[in-house]
């Protein structure tokens, strides 16, 4: 069991979690008198259900393709030999299972128009490094972070919960995808020398170390715009940024050239700095 919770890679469901709690925060500043709250709790079991997916899927797929042989962070569960990956295949079918499950009454209770939302999301999950042409190998991850565990699932959770978008649920998206992606970018910049000897194409590898460092910072100056722009209409949510400055020691890290196993303390960083802004974020647009 010890095995798999760390094949599940805890660390990084912040990811998971911040778009709920941001959505959710979005939802009650709508003051809709419809909002259906168990809904929330339904997002979060689909939300980290997925990530844990996700994560699974990464390590079956980069497992047998030899990617993880070379490793400096965490275990992999297929890389190292510690599973079987057929076992590691089946859990994270089990886990898309338990998220299609509990995404099912989500659309049945909001919209069927959710399913569909709900296959790009098990397609782009099993793709990132499955199948022939995995778009993860071709510098395409971010894209699939910032879209799926930002603006999808931030907005989603808005929707399930309220039945309805605004800008400022768009907007807080923004925020949640962009340190979404400052998650992945710091795991990228670590793996550089492991994902070229692999040719796993990662935006890093193809930006190089330098672009990459500079990408990680620039993730967190586009959140501060965004939490600037919801600040427009709701002026408390700008303690958000005082949440973001807990980005400045992940940050200063990666700027005096940390690498290797130094990034794994970076990107815990990195997941305590997604989590201090959604709660600041969040109960600045609920007492706004």
């Amino acid at each position: 069991m010890k095995l798999w919770i760390q094949g599940a890679r805890p660390k990084t469901l912040p990811a998971a979690i911040a778009p709920v709690v941001v959505g959710a925060a979005c939802a009650q500043v709508e003051n809709s008198t419809q909002n259906n709250w168990s809904n929330a709790f339904l997002a979060l079991i689909v939300s980290l259900a997925l990530q844990i997916a996700v994560n699974f899927a990464n390590d079956y797929s980069d497992g047998i393709r030899g990617t993880d042989k070379n490793r400096v962070g965490p275990l992999r569960l297929v890389g190292s030999g510690a599973k079987k990956p057929a076992d590691v295949k089946r859990a994270t079918f089990l886990a898309f299972g338990v998220a299609a499950a509990f995404g099912f009454v989500l659309a049945a209770s909001t919209s069927w128009w959710l399913l569909l939302v709900g296959v790009f999301c098990f397609l782009a999950g099993w793709y990132y490094t499955g199948g022939k042409n995995p778009y993860g190998y071709m510098g395409l991850g971010e894209v699939f972070v910032f879209v799926f565990f930002g603006v999808v699932a931030t907005m989603g959770t808005t929707f399930v919960i309220s039945e309805s978008l605004s800008r400022d649920s768009f907007f807080a998206s923004v925020v949640v995808g962009c340190l979404a992606c400052a998650l992945l970018a710091v795991n990228n910049l670590r793996d550089i020398a492991g994902d070229t000897v692999a040719g796993k194409r990662t935006l890093a590898v193809r930006i190089g170390e330098t672009n990459a460092r500079k990408f990680f910072i620039a993730l967190f100056v586009v959140a501060g715009f965004a939490i600037a722009l919801i600040g427009l209409s709701h002026p408390t949510a700008l303690i958000a940024l005082l949440g973001l400055a807990a980005a400045a020691r992940p940050i200063k890290r990666v700027v005096s050239g940390a690498t290797g196993p130094d990034l794994i303390e970076v990107l815990v960083m990195t997941g305590r700095v997604q989590i201090i802004v959604a709660i600041t974020l969040s109960v600045g647009l609920l007492i706004s």
